[in-house]
């Protein structure tokens, strides 16, 4: 998935190669004539120019530069002439090294250029990034809780079609095993109903037997009603056995009786057998035992009806006993006959019972298949939920995939441009020099005094905001600098050109920035500023610039701390501006001895110095009004209200990025460095004698500082001033220092205002941390490496 998008590295080819050259009006070649007509000109210049001696010089070849190597090839061309006094060689070899020098910067300008376009391009790239980043998360935010609803409700779903399943389930059980079970009800009532027509049949036959032989008792009636006569002869012998047929008789008596019994049972049996066949279907086996039990009877039934056959025939004069045992035994047929009709109803009931239940089988069946075809139909819609639910789940894990991808190449894009951030830097100089013109106040003289002095800037390209030119009893001095602002410069101008060197300090480099020149050339003021939007000075605007970045950073993983701290060097003593129950300006009483630590890592302290948490714009602003009231001024003859102490503002941040695992920790020193003065014209005495002479030997101090730096001494003198052993880790390594030279408009302070401008022109020439030259050379290979 990570490889649908493009990478980082090509996007920044296509948009670097391309666009930015574009956008600056800038020919993508690889190879150029740089300032080819220029060349041409001022060779031939040079040519007409040359002494009529000469043999006439040749005209300076167009030089072309396409990368490090030719560079390289001329730094380290060099002059050679046919002797060590043929100067006339030299001079014009000198002079064509110098044009190729010129066509270098040229080149180098136009690097610059570009690198400041792609800047531009890479912030826009950058911003849209992070709208776009902005987007998609609270696109995939929306989707994946959607997807967590959808989800919810799939799951509940399928646990309701699991509970309608277990049931139909146990439904579709109970449902079978009700049909075993009357199944086999039926069956029993069918064999039930066999016994009983078996029964029934046999019963039928017997009657039937019965009747014949009641024909047969008639007849043998009438035929004994004929001998009766020859019978009564016998009636004596008859009497004599009288007694024996009285005692069969009662014999007999007891037989019926328990006959009677006997069938008052089986009708008791065939009662409760009923009750129980319509009460429930489950008393089969009562029945069937029941029925066991009246086969038994019956069966006991016949073999009394055997042993009253056997009676009969052993012995005929029972007769009238057997006539009554006839009739009783008519009663008991036709109640078995009643019976067995009522059994028959019963057994109809009962399959027609059966039928019932066996419509409400095939019902029950119909059900079940609706039931099952519903199941099926859940088990479809399972599997269907199961794979949309999978589908959302791999497009969450692309859409992850994506936002990871996503917030890498934010990185990436982040780290590279920190590094073209501090690579524009580093081509700038890691230490810059920027000067800026005072405007003429009302309570100011004459700009051009009785000494003639006037300052005025060039308007060729070359010097357009780079330098100024100032006009001291007749002599012309000019001086170039990295910036030049006039008097009409505003506040908003000059923050835009040291905002970038502010970014560094938020990227984790250490950056000092400090106003140098004489007093009452608008160095507080430039610092500080005013009240007003318009007004305020470079230490707020770039507070504000911080805070509103470190939170915009805060979408991203960012999390910023900062600490404040303010202290002035007045007369080499360090003093707390933020203490708590600091004493006015005017006690000079020093309360606490401060002493300056440096660790190996190149971090500052102070000891015992008061060290605030702030959050917000405001707080800062607090605590620069604090400081403001507690700083030392003073009266001298050239300012009403002048600064006696370099006043040093630090602001240390710490940023962590727990999604990255990025740490950076960045230092910001903003120093308003008291106004430099001549004795002489200062009309300073006593104690302001005595801060004019600490202030112009810490000064004095910074410069020597400088100069070994750049001229590579073993020993640097930070030590000789608190404010250069303050400063000793922003004035080396890849920190970044920025010079604010301030000037005065007043044709009084020409002689301060030359040895300002000359001291700011050789800390101008100097090379500190990293050179120029050597940036600009690696600038150039990491330019080829990129594009």
């Amino acid at each position: 998935m990570a490889s649908s998008l493009p990478p980082r590295s090509s996007y920044l080819k296509k948009e670097n190669a391309g666009t930015a050259r574009r956008e600056m009006g800038l020919k993508v070649t690889p190879r150029r004539n740089v300032l080819s007509a220029i060349n041409n000109g001022e060779a031939n210049g040079g040519t007409s120019s040359a002494p009529a001696d000469g043999g006439g010089a040749e005209a300076a070849p167009v030089v072309e530069f396409s990368g490090r190597e030719d560079v390289e090839r001329l730094l380290a061309e060099k002059m050679k002439g046919k002797s060590k006094n043929d100067y006339k060689g030299r001079v014009e070899q000198m002079s064509d090294y110098i044009k190729k020098l010129r066509a270098c910067t040229r080149w180098y300008m136009e690097l610059e250029d570009g690198y400041l376009a792609e800047q531009e391009k890479l912030r826009g790239t950058l911003d849209a990034e992070n709208s776009r980043h902005t987007e998609l998360e609270t696109q995939l935010s929306n989707a994946i809780e959607e997807l967590k609803a959808a989800n919810l409700d799939l799951t509940r779903r399928c646990e309701s079609l699991e509970e309608t399943l277990n049931r139909e389930k146990s439904e579709k059980l109970i449902a079978v095993e009700s049909y075993e079970k009357e199944k086999q009800e039926r069956e029993s009532a069918e064999s039930s109903r066999d016994v009983l027509t078996v029964d029934l049949e046999r019963v039928t036959h017997d009657a039937k037997r019965f009747s014949e032989q009641l024909k047969m008792v008639q007849d043998t009636n009438k035929r004994l009603q004929e001998y009766n006569t020859s019978l009564q002869q016998y009636n004596s012998n008859l009497q004599a056995d009288a007694s024996k047929s009285g005692e069969t008789i009662s014999k007999l008596q007891k037989e019926k009786s328990a006959m009677m019994e006997s069938m008052a049972t089986l009708r008791e049996c065939n009662n409760s057998m009923s009750s129980q066949l319509e009460s429930s279907r489950a008393s089969q086996q009562e029945a069937i035992r029941v029925k066991e039990e009246l086969r038994k009877e019956v069966e006991c039934l016949r073999a009394e009806l055997k042993q009253v056959r056997d009676d009969r025939d052993h012995s005929i004069a029972q007769l009238n006993s057997l006539n009554i045992e006839l009739a009783n035994c008519k009663e008991q047929i036709g109640r078995s006959s009643k019976e067995c009709e009522s059994m028959s109803t019963k057994v109809s009931s009962l399959e027609e019972t059966c039928n019932t239940q066996q419509k409400q089988i095939q019902t029950f069946q119909k059900q079940l298949a609706a039931a099952t075809q519903k199941l099926k139909l859940a088990d479809m819609t399972a599997i269907e939920a199961m794979t949309g639910y999978e589908e959302q789940k791999e497009k969450i894990k692309y859409l992850e995939e994506r936002l990871a991808h996503a917030e890498s190449q934010i990185v990436e894009g982040d780290e590279l441009r920190k590094k073209l951030h501090n690579t524009i830097l580093e081509l700038k100089g890691n230490i810059r020099v920027f000067c800026r013109l005072r405007p003429l106040l009302p309570f100011d003289g004459d700009s051009n005094g009785p000494e003639g002095a006037s300052i005025s800037f060039p308007t060729s390209v070359e010097s357009t905001g780079r330098a100024i030119d100032l006009m001291n009893q007749g002599q012309k001095l000019s001086f170039s600098y990295d910036k030049v602002f006039d008097h009409n410069a505003s506040q908003e101008d000059v923050f835009v050109e040291i905002s970038q060197l502010v970014q560094s300090a938020l990227d984790g480099y250490k950056v000092c920035i400090f106003a140098y020149g004489q007093t009452g050339s608008g160095k507080t003021y430039t610092m500080m500023g005013r009240p007003g939007i318009d007004q305020k000075g470079i230490i707020p605007r770039s507070l504000e610039q911080i805070f509103k970045t470190s939170q915009s950073l805060e979408s991203q993983g960012w999390e910023y701390s900062m600490q404040v701290s303010m202290l002035e060097i007045y007369n080499e003593t360090i003093r707390d501006l933020l203490a708590p129950g600091r004493p006015n300006s005017f006690d000079m009483t020093p309360s606490k001895q401060y002493t300056i630590k440096h660790d190996s890592h190149g971090n500052t302290t102070v000891s015992d110095l008061t060290i605030i948490d702030v959050f917000s714009i405001a707080d800062v602003t607090t605590l620069l009004d604090k400081a403001s009231h507690s700083r030392s001024v003073g009266k001298t003859q050239m300012n009403e209200q002048s600064s006696r102490s370099h006043f040093v503002f630090t602001l240390k941040i710490s940023g962590s990025n727990e999604n990255t695992g990025q740490h950076v920790q960045g230092v910001l020193n903003l120093i308003d460095l008291a106004g430099s003065e001549r004795l002489a014209k200062s009309g300073s005495t006593g104690d302001r004698l005595k801060e004019t002479q600490s202030i112009n030997k810490s000064l004095s101090a910074l410069s020597d500082v400088i100069f070994a730096i750049a001229k590579g001494d073993d020993h640097v003198p930070f030590r000789n001033s608190k404010l250069t052993y303050l400063l000793q880790p922003c004035l080396g390594g890849d920190s970044k220092t920025l010079m604010f030279v301030n000037i005065s408009p007043e044709a009084s302070s020409v002689g301060e205002t030359i040895c300002s401008l000359r001291f700011a022109s050789r800390v101008n020439a100097c090379e500190i941390g990293i050179p120029r030259r050597q940036t600009q050379a690696r600038s150039f290979d990491s330019r080829l490496s990129y594009g």
